[in-house]
């Protein structure tokens, strides 16, 4: 996939999951519309169809609807409840390693429970996400069971994004010399924090840096 291809493009490659009798506005636009909309502040299928409706038919028209109708609520719900979550994620994936011919230098790896996803009996959604800085943008993520689950994820993530010419960086978790190699190998480079979890190695780095006979001058 060439550095020019639109997000436009890549949701083309989305399967529908609508049996073809319901599909009464195009996938490509929804999708469109819905990033276009959660990227201007809708956080709810409510205000994702409302933001379709006050921007009007020409609006409508850009996005892919060719009648100048964008859908309501309920039709957005219907689709997302069936919508394969992992063939939305490979789009973007896609899309976003075809922007970093444009370049990105720095990506983070980091573990967060969702908000709003834990109940009294339930626990949380907790997700490894890899952050690109300049991009501004989650190049891919993974569920995890808890956040001890987190480094053998991360091997998994490591395989979902560019890290050529990239500079990895992750808390003292991520510390460690199989997801170090794999970095390595794929071209890239890592920044790690060092705490208790590999003392010894914290121990050298101390004693290398209390090393009276080393001058930075």
């Amino acid at each position: 996939m060439s550095a020019t291809v639109s997000l436009w493009e890549a949701f083309g490659q989305v399967p529908d999951p609508r049996q073809a009798s319901g599909r009464r506005y195009p996938l490509q636009a929804i999708l469109t519309l819905t990033s276009v909309a959660m990227l201007s502040g809708s956080r709810s299928l409510y205000a994702v169809a409302q933001f379709g409706r006050d921007y009007g038919q020409e609006f409508a028209k850009a996005m892919g609807f060719a009648k100048g109708v964008t859908p309501c609520c309920t039709a957005l719900h219907y689709l997302f409840i069936d919508l394969e979550p992992q063939a939305f994620e490979r789009a973007i994936q896609k899309w976003l390693r075809a922007q970093h011919k444009a370049g990105w230098r720095a990506v983070s790896i980091d573990g967060k429970t969702l908000r709003g996803t834990q109940g009294d009996q339930l626990p949380g959604v907790h997700l490894l996400a890899a952050y690109a800085h300049e991009a501004g943008a989650v190049l891919g993520q993974l569920s995890v069971q808890s956040k001890t689950n987190e480094h053998k994820a991360a091997m998994r993530l490591l395989n979902l994004i560019p890290l050529k010419d990239t500079v990895l960086t992750g808390d003292a978790m991520f510390c460690q010399r199989d997801l170090s190699r794999k970095v390595v190998d794929k071209g890239g480079h890592y920044v790690w924090a060092v705490k208790d979890n590999q003392s010894a190695l914290k121990e050298q780095i101390a004693e290398a840096f209390n090393d009276e006979s080393f001058s930075p001058s």
